[in-house]
């Protein structure tokens, strides 16, 4: 696990390189707070998605038909979503290790992104009919796929524009530029497309049909100016940061010679640093589980709580406003305290928050209180775990660990969407969902309490 002469890794930590590669986050919320979260995910979730006669009926009976329906749609996306988990841990350590020895980090990461943004321009086609609710969730699992590869490569270069003593800091600056990010296009698309200005069934300045009859424009254009904002926010990131170093000593062999070195890594980090291996599946676990947080959070918003697409954006709109702030500031916390106390703390946060959300019921004050102080705690968690794992590994060698990091994140991806849809099914509501991912944060916490300290800045 020593890195060598040639694993050496071109940096370049002046101010214009940090903003080039944080503008990358600042992009991806494209993806994150537009797609998986408060727009698209919602969108696939909703009435658009259910048989117009259902929704028509306005009976009991009627009504409990329409709301197993909407269980269904989310246990669809679950599935779509629990599938590319399974994918990105089959193709993600190829990925980290292939770059590394060829020295093609940022290209994988522009391959990868350029294939986030046409997933993302593809989800304009997809109209509010039940047929194309198959298709909306495989482009959502196809995104997936595609922005967790990117995200192999773009962690990895936490290391070329962080110094060793700032990685903390500057991890946080970008998780915070991705919640600000989200912010400004959040409100960009409730102006020009979403919010209703006075006129019924036309949304934001654009004057876009809003209706599911009339094709709810309003959703599909924004999407499509998601697909823009994430493609013109990545170019800095491809001009700016330099391409690392080829590294002979990964070794060769192609896509087969990594699986086979993945395990030879796997044993010699067990060998030799069984502290990462602890960390690894911890993270697994919890990051699963806050993952679930952000993409099952607009669905439960729309479904349990009745929020409108405006208002589940106006949520959103806030909501990053708080993540933003708080994982700024907790760079500082993790560079002085250790990621371990932040990543801790913050799952305990969460735990606490969303039973919190569960018990309040369906009171929509709960909800916007609780589901704010949850969002203090979500960006200080992925934050850390990223500094964590980028003090652990060894210079050159950051696409191998981050890929593996990507592949155990995924081995466990399937927990979080599998048991908010067995939460859903068995409780008939999507209310019910919000306890198993409640499950999988405190399964992290458990595990978290094996992991060692590990290195800070003022050790």
């Amino acid at each position: 696990m020593t890195a060598t002469p040639s694993a050496a890794v071109p940096q370049r930590t002046d101010r214009r390189a940090l903003v080039s590669w944080a503008l990358w986050d600042w992009g991806s919320a494209a993806f994150n707070a537009v797609v998986t979260t408060f727009v698209f995910s919602t969108y696939l979730a909703s009435r658009a998605f259910v048989d117009p006669d259902l929704v028509a009926d306005t009976s009991a009976a009627g009504a409990a038909t329409v709301e197993r329906e909407l269980a269904h749609n989310a246990a669809v996306v679950s599935t779509a979503l629990t599938i590319a988990g399974i994918v990105v841990a089959l193709v993600a350590p190829a990925v980290g290790r292939l770059a590394d020895s060829s020295g093609h980090r940022r290209r994988s990461v522009l391959v990868a992104t350029v294939g986030v943004a046409l997933s993302i321009g593809g989800m304009v086609f997809v109209a509010p009919s039940q047929p194309f609710l198959l298709l909306g969730a495989a482009l959502l699992g196809i995104g997936t796929v595609a922005y967790e590869i990117a995200s192999v490569g773009y962690n990895a270069m936490l290391g070329q524009v962080a110094p060793g003593e700032q990685k903390g800091r500057v991890s946080a600056i970008g998780w915070a530029a991705g919640y600000f990010g989200g912010i400004v296009l959040l409100v960009v698309l409730l102006v020009l497309c979403i919010q209703d200005f006075g006129t019924p069934g036309v949304g934001g300045l654009l004057q876009l049909p809003a209706t599911v009859a009339s094709g709810q424009w309003d959703v599909r254009v924004a999407i499509g100016i998601a697909a823009v904002w994430l493609a013109v926010s990545s170019i800095p990131l491809f001009v700016t940061i330099p391409e690392a170093a080829a590294d002979p000593s990964v070794g060769g062999g192609g896509v087969f010679g990594a699986y086979r070195d993945l395990g030879r890594h796997i044993a010699r980090l067990w060998r030799e640093r069984r502290d990462v291996l602890a960390f690894l599946l911890a993270s697994a676990v919890f990051r699963d589980g806050v993952g679930a947080v952000f993409t099952f959070g607009g669905i439960v918003a729309a479904q349990v709580f009745g929020f409108s697409p405006s208002q589940v954006i106006l949520f959103a709109i806030a909501a990053n406003v708080v993540a933003g702030i708080a994982t700024f500031l907790s760079g500082r916390l993790d560079d002085r305290f250790g990621s371990r106390a932040i990543i801790t703390v913050s799952l305990v946060g969460l735990a606490l928050c969303g039973i919190g959300v569960f018990l309040v019921g369906t009171v929509t004050a709960g909800f916007w209180v609780l589901g704010l102080t949850l969002a203090l705690f979500v960006g200080p968690v992925q934050s850390s775990s990223r500094a964590y794992l980028s003090r652990l590994a060894t210079p050159g060698r950051e696409g191998e660990l981050f890929g593996l990091y990507a592949t155990t994140g995924r081995a466990a991806s399937f927990l979080a969407p599998a048991l908010f849809g067995i939460a859903v099914t068995v409780g008939g509501s999507t209310r019910f969902g919000i306890l198993g991912v409640v499950v999988v944060l405190v399964a992290g916490v458990v595990l978290m309490a094996f992991v060692p300290r590990g290195p800070r800045a003022t050790r």
